[in-house]
Parts: C-alpha cells; sequence; structure tokens
C-alpha cells in the first residue's frame, strides 16, 4: 500500500471542526504516507487551516458539505433528509472507493444507521458492533463491546460481536488466541439472563473462539480477558461509568497534590510517573471506537474529543486499514458459519 487515505466528518463532535481539522494537521505532520479528505464547510475549514499555516494539497483535500448532523438528530431523519452531510458524504468516500475509512465524532446513531446503509454489513453480520479499547492492570488492553449501538441484542448478535472482537484483537492488539469472555452479573453457569446464557452455549460448542465463560464487571481491569462481550445499553453505560470515574481520580490526585505541601514534594519528584499515570487513566488516551461488522472502516470518536483524542481516532482508522480487519473478520465469520453447517 502506497498511501493511505481517510475521510474526515470535520463537522461531527461537540468542538467540530475547531478540533477535527488541527488534528488533521497533526496527523499529516507525523504519518508520511497518509492522505486525508476534510468533509464539511470549505469556508470554515480553510479559515482554520490558514490560522495554522496549511493549505490544501496532493494529501489534503476538502470536500464541500452543505449540511451538518445535529447531536439530537434522530437517526432516520439524518438518513432521509440529511444526504449532503458532512457525516453521509465521508461515508459516500468510503464506499466509492475514494477513502479506506471514515473518522467522525458525529451523532453515533445516526453513524450507524447511515454507515449500515451506505456501507453495508459483511456476509453473517445482523449488526454492527461498537468497540473500543480499554486499560488493564496488566498494560495490554481489552476490548469491550458493544458500545451502545444495539441497546438490546440476543444471544446470535452477542456471538457475532465475540467472533469479531476476537479477529480486532488478533490484529490491533497482536493477541494469539485472545481470551474471549461475557460480561455477565456472576460468574456461575446459572447466572444472566436468557440471551446471555444462550450465547455462552454457542460460544463454547465453536472452536473458532477461545471463550474463558462469565466475567463481573469489577474484572473488566483486571487483564483475564481480551475481549469482553454485552449488549449496548450495558456496554455504554460501563464505558461512561468507567469515565467517569477515572475524570473523578484524576482530579483527586490533582487536588491532593494542590493542598498538600509534602504530596507537592512528592509530586514533583515523582513528575514523570505522575504525567505517565494520567496519561494511562485519560479516557481520550484509548479515544477511537471501531464500528464492526461493517464491510468497510468506521471510527467513531468521542463527541467531546480535543485534538489528541481525534488524533488517536485516525491512527484507530489507520492501523485497521493496514491490518485488513473487516477481511479477516469476514473469513473467521465464513469457517464459523462452515463448521456450523457441518
Amino acid at each position: 500500500m502506497t498511501h493511505l487515505t481517510l475521510a474526515l466528518d470535520t463537522m461531527g463532535g461537540d468542538h467540530g471542526p475547531h478540533v477535527t481539522v488541527p488534528a488533521a494537521l497533526q496527523a499529516l505532520s507525523v504519518y508520511a504516507d497518509l492522505h486525508l479528505i476534510l468533509v464539511g464547510d470549505r469556508p470554515t475549514i480553510l479559515t482554520i487551516m490558514r490560522q495554522h499555516r496549511a493549505s490544501e494539497s496532493e494529501r489534503l483535500r476538502i470536500l464541500h458539505a452543505e449540511q451538518v448532523v445535529q447531536m439530537g438528530d434522530k437517526p432516520l431523519h439524518a438518513l432521509r433528509r440529511l444526504k449532503h452531510s458532512s457525516m453521509r458524504l465521508a461515508l459516500d468516500l468510503v464506499a466509492n472507493g475514494q477513502a479506506q475509512a471514515c473518522v467522525s465524532a458525529g451523532n453515533t446513531g445516526a453513524l450507524m444507521t447511515m454507515a449500515k446503509v451506505v456501507l453495508k454489513t459483511l456476509p453473517g453480520v445482523d449488526r454492527p458492533a461498537l468497540v473500543t479499547a480499554l486499560p488493564t492492570m496488566t498494560g495490554d488492553p481489552v476490548y469491550l463491546m458493544d458500545l451502545g449501538a444495539n441497546a438490546s441484542c440476543d444471544s446470535h448478535a452477542l456471538f457475532q460481536f465475540a467472533v469479531m472482537g476476537s479477529v480486532l484483537a488478533e490484529q490491533v492488539a497482536g493477541k494469539s488466541n485472545p481470551r474471549v469472555a461475557l460480561l455477565n452479573i456472576g460468574t456461575e453457569e446459572i447466572k444472566g439472563n436468557d440471551q446471555v446464557q444462550q450465547a455462552s452455549g454457542l460460544l463454547q460448542s465453536t472452536p473458532y473462539i477461545n471463550y474463558t465463560g462469565y466475567v463481573e464487571g469489577d474484572r473488566i481491569f483486571s487483564g483475564e480477558a481480551d475481549v469482553i462481550v454485552c449488549d449496548g445499553f450495558v456496554g455504554n453505560v460501563t464505558l461512561k461509568t468507567t469515565e467517569g470515574i477515572a475524570r473523578l481520580l484524576m482530579h483527586q490526585i490533582a487536588q491532593s497534590v494542590k493542598r498538600n505541601p509534602l504530596a507537592r514534594c512528592l509530586s514533583w519528584l515523582l513528575k514523570g510517573r505522575l504525567k505517565k499515570l494520567f496519561l494511562q487513566m485519560n479516557p481520550d488516551h484509548y479515544n477511537g471506537a471501531s464500528l464492526l461488522g461493517l464491510r468497510h472502516i468506521v471510527v467513531k470518536s468521542h463527541g467531546n474529543a480535543d485534538e489528541l483524542a481525534f488524533l488517536r481516532a485516525v491512527e484507530e482508522a489507520m492501523t485497521e486499514v493496514q491490518r485488513q480487519v473487516p477481511g479477516k473478520i469476514e473469513a473467521r465469520l465464513e469457517s464459523v458459519l462452515l463448521e456450523k453447517s457441518c
């Protein structure tokens, strides 16, 4: 692959082009083989680019979009009425082969609905799932899915999520035979609702997944699983709670350092270590949730992402393109379906 092209929905998110455009310029300065198409309001994008002494080039193009998907827009309204929005045009660029992936910080429901219609799902996938990496005590990431794309799921959807998450952990995190678990209210076989118990039975019966059983919420960050699967309602609440706790701890540590002279001295001595700790705890460091199960790559950034966080989402998209994640998922699903038909 001589170069890699991404389509960025610059208007999405809480801060829009004031974050996405500088992050795009930073990405171009770091990755020489990266090409970007910035989709959004052309005058606004050009104004911000001039502020950073940047201009259009062979590696940086602008595609003007007349509409913007707002955070409060309903998915079906966005799909039917906002066909000229920055989000839709960015997805269209991927669909027609002008870009290899799309990155957006916009409305999650609208992105999910548009992507499913424009890019289609892989054979054997009923619903795409939203997945992101989280830190663990071992230093390795754990992939949690679904994060809100599907509020309720049956056992077959959870099974598909497990297959897709396993491939992602292999290709992006370099995990050999990744351990897959189901998030549950207990580790005993009798615990959980019907969907979770039935999904457990499906996972136990396939040789293509290293299924390790149930994991409870307090063990998500233990490092005992590489992929943890749940429905979107549970996953979204879990993720938002995790982010809130991380920010609370960061705030409490910062306040303790300010108020205590001894703590200030210790913080000066441990400055490098504390900086690394804050980076590891900061949810933005793990920004970039993938919509798995589509024929092409779509990465969802936090709506309130800053420049560094949006850059992380761009890097996630780059990695998935380089590792050809959709193709690897399709091949694995074909093997699973073939095994089940025999």
